[in-house]
């Protein structure tokens, strides 16, 4: 019986446990200083992600999501037109919010439009994690990759955009390429659901989106513990059982993935291979930064390569495009696996990303190196 429980467990949780394996066996061929496992943690990051998960859950709770999908669904005819409105708008909240945050705030909107219009839910789900890099591909902002290129380059916001742009929009040929052969143009069936399977709370929605607005507000402005605490003192009060509800295998395994994959960045055998590529030439920079990050993903090999390479922007086209690929290759793309939460959905998630991976690789090499 006890063997059976552990098996179940490990079959729910495989991930933050494969995470730890590694973050452990790389503890003990590698040791390093408390300040290094400080510095790949990133507390600040960490608590922020806690911050929007909590908020995402009580969204969740209240009905809202599932209110915002009916409106939806009332305005458009086809399955293709809805899943490219949903695209849309998870590419541009990804440019203003991140793609971590969006996610969490498009993906379950995205469930929902699944469940009541028989939408292919696993390919929805990869089209969105897509958009969601896509999107964040472009704004200086829109992940942390561009976020530290950005400032390491000195160049203003519509430069930064500017030099993303022609990388994005090949980006968004292939994901509406993806799209029109993924999904078709057939006319939507809603399904005749029964009453919201969740009631809609009124106070319960106000007080998130509430939230959420001061959530992001105290974050622009660097104030991430204060948001963490703030978000957690009015759930505590007004919904306790939605922290108790939270993802915490999701937390688990993005802790235990900063940390084993930045660790793994660092590796003194990694520092020493990258030491002997000629980063200098734009394409090599191209296909190591996408590489390293299908293996790393594409923060830590940001931080690996940002020093080594002498056009920050040119890596910032190849991080981003690494997002993409394996699932590995983007914080955002575990975390939309993960709140979708069947073990299909990598499957499906592969079958599209590998080869969207590919061709924007190598039409951003074709038409955009230097």
């Amino acid at each position: 019986m006890r063997t059976t429980r552990a098996t179940d467990l490990l079959r729910r949780h495989w991930m933050p446990a494969l995470l730890c394996v590694l973050t452990v066996a790389l503890a003990l061929i590698d040791p390093r200083p408390w300040h290094d496992w400080a510095r790949w943690l990133d507390p600040r990051a960490l608590g922020s992600l806690l911050a929007l998960l909590a908020v995402a859950q009580a969204m969740r709770e209240s009905g809202l999501v599932q209110r915002l999908a009916r409106r939806m669904l009332a305005r458009v005819r086809s399955q293709r037109a809805l899943v490219s409105l949903l695209l849309l708008l998870s590419a541009a909240a990804a440019m203003l919010l991140t793609n971590d945050v969006s996610l969490f705030l498009v993906l379950p909107l995205a469930l929902a439009l699944c469940e009541l219009a028989a939408l292919p839910r696993l390919r929805v789900v990869a089209l969105v994690a897509l958009a969601v890099n896509a999107g964040s591909t472009l704004s200086p902002i829109g992940n942390p990759q561009n976020l530290l290129l950005w400032r390491q380059s000195g160049v203003g916001m519509l430069h930064f955009v500017a030099a993303m742009a022609p990388v994005v929009g090949i980006m968004a040929v292939c994901l509406f390429a993806a799209l029109w052969g993924l999904i078709p143009r057939r006319a939507l069936e809603r399904v005749d659901a029964p009453p919201q399977r969740t009631p809609f709370d009124r106070r319960l929605a106000v007080v998130s989106t509430v939230l959420l607005l001061a959530l992001l507000v105290l974050l622009e402005g660097g104030y991430e513990t204060v948001a963490l605490l703030l978000v957690l003192f009015v759930l505590a009060i007004v919904r306790r059982g939605a922290l108790a509800r939270l993802d915490w295998s999701l937390m688990a395994s993005i802790a235990l993935m900063l940390l084993g994959l930045g660790h793994l960045a660092e590796l003194p055998m990694v520092q020493g291979a990258m030491s002997h590529l000629h980063l200098q030439r734009p394409e090599i920079t191209l296909f190591t930064g996408a590489l390293l990050s299908q293996v790393v993903s594409n923060v830590p090999a940001t931080v690996a390569l940002m020093h080594r390479v002498p056009d920050p922007l040119w890596l910032a086209v190849a991080v981003n495009i690494g997002g993409a690929g394996l699932a590995i290759g983007s914080l955002a793309n575990l975390i939309a696996l993960r709140l979708e939460g069947s073990a299909a959905a990598w499957r499906v998630f592969h079958r599209v990303s590998v080869p969207y991976f590919l061709v924007v690789l190598a039409l951003s090499w074709w038409l955009l190196h230097p």
